[in-house]
């Protein structure tokens, strides 16, 4: 077993001495104690940050998600209390206009199928029904047209 037995004496293999044993042994030199403490905490902050950065990337990309949602779910709202003649079908494409009173009406014909014969106010939107039962909006109309908007 090796172990020093004062200052000076060591017993042991050389090359586990705690001390140098000759002139021509390796320096030994004392670990800085501090320095190594603070390069650690200096690593483990910069790990800890880029974390939180990544953390905050994600929660802002599922706030505007959930924000992207909200709105589907008021723009569906508003579309269901439209006038529809017709049902619906998922993935197919449909238009929204607004009438000179007011009243919003959903319609299969485009606003270029209605040429010069356009019988409403304004051209709201162009929509998609999505397997959730909400819409997407994939053109927004005239701007003054505001009902189908998110709020």
């Amino acid at each position: 077993m090796d172990e020093i037995i004062d200052d000076h004496s060591y017993t042991g293999l050389a090359s586990f001495a705690p001390i140098p044993l000759s002139v021509s042994s390796p320096a030994i030199r004392p670990e800085d104690r501090k320095l190594i403490k603070a390069q650690a905490v200096e690593a483990m902050h910069l790990k800890a940050q880029q974390q939180i950065d990544l953390l905050k990337r994600q929660a802002a990309l599922i706030m505007e998600q959930a924000r992207e949602l909200e709105d589907r779910v008021l723009i569906s709202q508003q579309i269901y209390e439209a006038t529809m003649r017709f049902s619906p079908t998922m993935g197919m494409t449909y238009h929204i206009y607004k009438r000179h009173d007011g009243e919003v009406i959903l319609s299969l014909v485009s606003p270029a199928e209605w040429g010069q014969r356009f019988p409403f106010k304004h051209f709201v939107a162009t929509v998609k029904l999505l397997g959730d039962h909400t819409w997407d909006i994939l053109q927004k109309g005239d701007p003054e047209a505001d009902e189908i908007t998110a709020k």
